[in-house]
């Protein structure tokens, strides 16, 4: 059987690691042919999923070329068969807020990372300040919270700055890891208003608590969220997600332009996603510079900086 796709963004999916993927997962052969792609293949199946992804990735690639891992998340949501779905989530409100105000993906990186917060028991993902992804993590969070689905929110973050030495700080535990809890407050009362927030911190039904915390727990019943989850180290990554307990659902998340380890030691958050590569239940999102959605200024320091590593690395 063969199929033709006519018009479509043939120089995106043409790049040699996308089109492996598509040809290997179906079994088929792929030419382009200017605008066009030809796929062939023995199983007339295999040729027809092969043309919907493809379709779909030249639709998802409209503004920005695919990048490999969301690449094999479509193919993913094509053997679930749930792409579709996906393709038609785009103006979809996944949550809101206490005052009214609907939450929407905002970008094609945020679509995959809110898609697979809801079809994943484990979610890891890696982007830049300003990409959403701890404020999309809480709103999932609290999403789940709020339909019953978990009877808690657990939320915590390695206290790099202080060495995890936490004793040293005036007041009690959660007044030690205030300062570094920050951001995930500010999204808390975001999303639940003040004095909702403040109800179920005080029940222990959102509980806050330093990563140097979680050895020895087993975390049931929760929706555990990771934040900075670049500042771990291989073994404290390893104790934390060997945590997550019956009906729990984890968000890790970071950035690895902020690494604050010393020098030569190795982010969990790399080493976790290198080694849970393909696992199931475990999805793996990376949002870049066209995620950000704070002011614009925030997106072209982002690629500044970029730039300039990248200049460094060329040299040696």
């Amino acid at each position: 059987m063969v199929e033709r796709i006519d018009g479509c963004r043939s120089e995106v999916i043409s790049v040699g690691t996308i089109l492996g993927k598509v040809k290997s997962a179906y079994n088929v052969e792929i030419e382009v042919d200017g605008d066009s792609v030809v796929i062939e293949g023995d199983n007339n199946l295999m040729v027809l999923r092969a043309k919907e992804t493809v379709e779909a990735l030249s639709l998802l690639s409209s503004n920005s070329d695919i990048d490999p891992m969301l690449a094999d998340y479509v193919i993913l949501l094509e053997n679930d068969g749930k792409l579709q779905e996906f393709i038609n989530m785009e103006d979809e409100v996944f949550f809101t807020t206490y005052s009214g105000r609907p939450l929407k993906a905002k970008t094609l990186g945020q679509r995959f990372y809110i898609d697979a917060l809801k079809r994943s028991e484990l979610v890891i993902c890696s982007g830049p300040a300003g990409s959403g992804k701890t404020f999309l993590g809480v709103a999932m969070a609290v999403k789940a919270f709020r339909n019953k689905e978990v009877s808690r929110i657990i939320l915590t973050r390695p206290a790099v700055e202080a060495g995890e030495k936490l004793g040293f700080l005036p007041g009690d535990i959660a007044e030690k890891v205030n300062p570094y809890m920050r951001p995930i407050y500010d999204a808390l009362v975001a999303l639940l208003g003040q004095e909702n927030f403040e109800k179920y911190y005080e029940k222990g039904l959102i509980e806050v608590s330093p990563l140097a915390f979680m050895r020895g727990r087993n975390l049931d019943d929760a929706f555990v969220l990771l934040d900075e989850a670049q500042n771990t180290t291989v073994d404290q990554m390893k104790m934390f997600l060997t945590r997550l307990g019956m009906n729990c659902r984890a968000c890790v998340c970071g950035d690895f332009t902020q690494i604050d380890l010393p020098r030569g030691s190795v982010s969990g958050l790399y080493d976790s996603m290198d080694v849970l590569k393909g696992v199931d239940g475990v999805s793996l999102i990376s949002l870049n510079e066209a995620d950000i959605v704070r002011n614009p200024l925030v997106q072209r320091i982002v690629r500044a900086y970029a730039d300039r590593d990248r200049n460094r690395a060329e040299e040696f």
